[in-house]
């Protein structure tokens, strides 16, 4: 991925992306074109300073197939974006641009055992109903045994062992303070929940630029 220096955003933030968002976009080679499917994820941070991300696919999805006993993949983590008008700056001679938040992850993608499986159901989603509290969280213990193993039988979980990671937030940080004021102002008058997470990115930063 290209990052413009005014635009990369370090490690930590990025992880910290890829765990708030946890959804993502994997793809692997193939002979012919590239393949991929849009997948939740969990990030595991490791006590070695190593980053692995886990996730699952239907067993009737090729994908774990292509991974065989281990493939390089990239996983695109996207944010929200946002279009912006250069009428909203409030300056003179701006163009139009489109803001967003984006990661990459490259690494070695394995396929994991089936002993494997309930476990990763387990904590996936123990990560998930945590966003739901204060509902009482499901566990795979709700369901009945016969129902719980066809459904493992069902999934393949994965693992990719993370190698680099790229990440970006394009969010007008090199405009000055009226720009940042105008686009702000304008991304609110939209009605997409996009563009008001765009802007509460943008206040974030004019907050911590401006704002001394």
């Amino acid at each position: 991925m290209y990052v413009h220096p005014a635009f990369k955003i370090e490690t930590t933030e990025a992880i910290a992306h890829l765990r708030q968002r946890a959804f993502g976009l994997l793809v692997l080679p193939t002979s012919d074109a590239p393949s991929a499917s849009h997948l939740p994820f969990l990030v595991d941070e490791r006590p070695d300073g190593k980053v692995r991300i886990e996730l699952h696919v239907a067993r009737a999805n090729r994908l774990h197939t292509l991974i065989g006993t281990g493939c390089k993949v990239l996983l695109v983590c996207q944010g929200p974006d946002a279009y912006i008008s250069p009428d909203w700056y409030s300056v003179a001679n701006q163009v139009p641009t489109w803001t967003h938040a984006s990661v990459h992850v490259t690494g070695t993608a394995v396929v994991l055992p089936e002993a494997d499986t309930l476990a990763h159901v387990d904590r996936s989603s123990e990560y998930f109903e945590q966003r739901l509290l204060p509902k009482k969280p499901w566990i795979s213990a709700k369901l009945d045994t016969a129902r719980r193993d066809a459904m493992l039988k069902a999934i393949v979980s994965i693992a990719i062992d993370v190698e680099n990671i790229e990440a970006q937030k394009k969010l007008i940080q090199h405009k000055g303070e009226t720009e940042h004021r105008g686009a702000i102002a304008g991304l609110r008058s939209r009605d997409d929940a996009s563009s008001h997470a765009i802007a509460a990115m943008i206040e974030q930063t004019a907050t911590e630029k401006f704002d001394q």
